[in-house]
C-alpha cells in the first residue's frame, strides 16, 4: 500500500477513471465528497461499484460517515454485503470507535468473510483522537493502517489554516502527524500521510511525499488521479537503495555477530531491519 485515491460515491464517472489508474487503494467517498441529500444515490452507486467485482489490483475501502451520524448504519448496512476490502472511518474520538465499528460490521459481514473486511481510522480529525493517539494502543485485528489529516482538525480546534507561509504544517498539525507516525508503527501498520490538496502542484506534492518517506511513513492519501503516479514513485524503493539493501543483507547472511561493517561504516539491527523491508517492498513490486 503506497497510494490512496479518494473518489466522490456520487460519480460513476471518477470512480471509473480511479479503477483505470495505478493506484493501490480506492476510497470510495460517502463522507465529505457527498451533500447530505445525495448520500442514499451514493450509497447505492458505491454499492454498484463494489458488486461489479474486484478491480486489477487495487484495493477498496469505503469511507462512511462518522459512527454518530445519521447515515454510518446505514452506510455499513448497505456496503458490507457487497464485500469491500475495507472502511474508513472519519471523526473518530479514540481507539475505542474501532470496536464499535467492529461490531457494526459483523453485523452486515458475508459469513465467508468473517473479520476479513479491515479498517483504516482517519486518526486525528478530533482533539480527543489525536490525544489519544499518544496515551492508548490503536492495535485492532481489522486494523490495516492510520491515516492522518489536518482539514477536519483545523475545523475542529478553531484554526485559521494548518500551513504556515512556506506551505509546511505548523505546530499543532505537524504534531498530529508524529503521533500518527508513531501509533501506526507500536500498532504494526501501515502510517499514511494527509492528503496535499493543491492537486496541481506535483513538484509540492513530489517534496512532501518525499519528506513523508524520508520520515516513516509508508503511504500517501490522494484527492486526483494525476497525484497517484507520483506518490507511487516516491514510495517505491530506487535501484540503489535496493543494491544497498541486498549487499547489507549480504554482509548479515556472512556474519556471525549483530554488527557487521560496510563501507567502512558499522551496522546493525536497525540497518538490517531497514534492508529488509527494502527488499520486501521490491517483492511485493
Amino acid at each position: 500500500m503506497r497510494s490512496l485515491l479518494f473518489v466522490p460515491g456520487h460519480s460513476t464517472k471518477m470512480m471509473a477513471k480511479a479503477a483505470a489508474s495505478s493506484v493501490d487503494v480506492i476510497i470510495f467517498d460517502l463522507e465529505d465528497a457527498v451533500h447530505p441529500d445525495r448520500k442514499s444515490a451514493a450509497r447505492r452507486l458505491v454499492t454498484e461499484a463494489l458488486a461489479s467485482g474486484p478491480g486489477i489490483g487495487a484495493a477498496r475501502y469505503v469511507r462512511v460517515n462518522a459512527l454518530d451520524s445519521a447515515w454510518c448504519a446505514e452506510d455499513i448496512e448497505a456496503v458490507m454485503p457487497a464485500c469491500p476490502d475495507g472502511i474508513m472511518l472519519p471523526k473518530l474520538l479514540g481507539p475505542e470507535d474501532l470496536d464499535r465499528l467492529d461490531t457494526l460490521m459483523a453485523r452486515w459481514e458475508l459469513a465467508g468473510r468473517r473479520s476479513q473486511t479491515r479498517i483504516i481510522p482517519v486518526c486525528t480529525e478530533t482533539p480527543a483522537a489525536t490525544l489519544s493517539l499518544a496515551a492508548k494502543s490503536w492495535a485492532h485485528p481489522r486494523l490495516a493502517g492510520l491515516l492522518w489529516g489536518g482539514e477536519d482538525l483545523s475545523a475542529a480546534i478553531g484554526a485559521t489554516a494548518n500551513r504556515d507561509e512556506d506551505g509546511r504544517y505548523t505546530a499543532p498539525f505537524a504534531l498530529a502527524r508524529s503521533l500518527c507516525l508513531f501509533a501506526a508503527r507500536a500498532a504494526g501498520v501501515v502510517p499514511i500521510d494527509a492528503v496535499f490538496t493543491d492537486f496541481r502542484d506535483s513538484d509540492g506534492l513530489g517534496r512532501e511525499t518525499d519528506a513523508a518517506r524520508r520520515d516513516g511513513f509508508s503511504a500517501k492519501a490522494a484527492i486526483h488521479p494525476g497525484q497517484v503516479d507520483i506518490i507511487n514513485r516516491c514510495f517505491t524503493p530506487t535501484d540503489a537503495e535496493r543494491r544497498w539493501a541486498e549487499r547489507v543483507l549480504a554482509a548479515f547472511a556472512g556474519s556471525d555477530t549483530g554488527v557487521v561493517q560496510l563501507d567502512g561504516v558499522m551496522l546493525d539491527a536497525p540497518h538490517y531491519a531497514q534492508a529488509r523491508r527494502i527488499m520486501t517492498s521490491f517483492e511485493r513490486r
